[in-house]
């Protein structure tokens, strides 16, 4: 051998050792190669950062927990004592419902309590129809034609709404029903049409006790209350 071919033989196996060193030896024990085409088995996959978690698919989060989940005992704190009617008519609810959202609901009816109370006293029929059921309607505007027929006019002003708490809950087939106690004081009077007070007096607070119920469809996209029942006491 001359002397370059000696020194070709030395680069040779310098060259093996440093790739040796850095790819490493099989043992038998390597993960298989990266397959790209396993990733358009899952359907609809991209070819982007995201990341195929194995396991089933679930198309959307359910609507409710299953009946061996049971929810927290405070739940409905400061609405409802666990184990009552009322906090179970509230678990059914939002059984059929998740985003049943208790608080809201009552905010949402303390609003609807004034419109209503002033839409029936000012005789704003139209108001009143995206409110109540229609049979709760057709009470309202027989009261309202009666106090057209005898030429009267309603004036109302509500001072405050003191209260408005749940007391009653409850869920059959699509329809849930909400009971909600409303203590409010307003000021109340009643002209004829020669502005005479037939019934009222305009310079005293009255406190007013109403036991409003209200209902929905759970499987309607149209998520407001309407109302399906009245009770009053003073």
């Amino acid at each position: 051998m001359d002397i370059y071919t000696i020194i070709f033989l030395a680069l040779a196996v310098f060259i093996f050792l440093r790739l040796r060193n850095v790819l490493g030896q099989r043992t038998g024990n390597e993960r298989p190669p990266y397959d790209r085409a396993a990733r358009n088995v899952v359907q609809g996959a991209q070819d982007n950062n995201v990341v195929p978690i194995p396991g089933a698919v679930i198309d959307q989060a359910p609507l409710a927990p299953t009946a061996d989940v049971a929810p927290p005992t405070d739940r409905w704190k400061g609405l409802a004592e666990p184990g009552t009617p009322l906090a179970q008519g509230l678990d059914a609810i939002a059984a059929h419902d998740s985003s049943f959202d208790p608080r809201h609901f009552l905010s949402g009816a303390r609003s609807a309590y004034e419109m209503i109370v002033l839409a029936f006293a000012n005789g704003d029929r139209r108001a009143l129809k995206d409110l109540l059921s229609s049979e709760v309607y057709e009470s309202f505007e027989a009261a309202i034609k009666e106090r057209e027929k005898q030429e009267q006019k309603t004036e109302t002003r509500f001072v405050s709404i003191d209260k408005a708490e749940l007391v009653g809950a409850e869920a059959r087939d699509r329809a849930a029903q909400l009971t909600v106690r409303f203590v409010s004081q307003m000021i109340s009077v009643t002209r004829d049409k020669a502005g005479t007070i037939v019934d009222g007096n305009p310079d005293k607070v009255t406190d007013i006790t109403d036991v409003w119920t209200f209902a929905r469809d759970t499987t309607s996209r149209d998520p407001n209350w309407k109302l399906v029942g009245t009770g009053s006491a003073h």
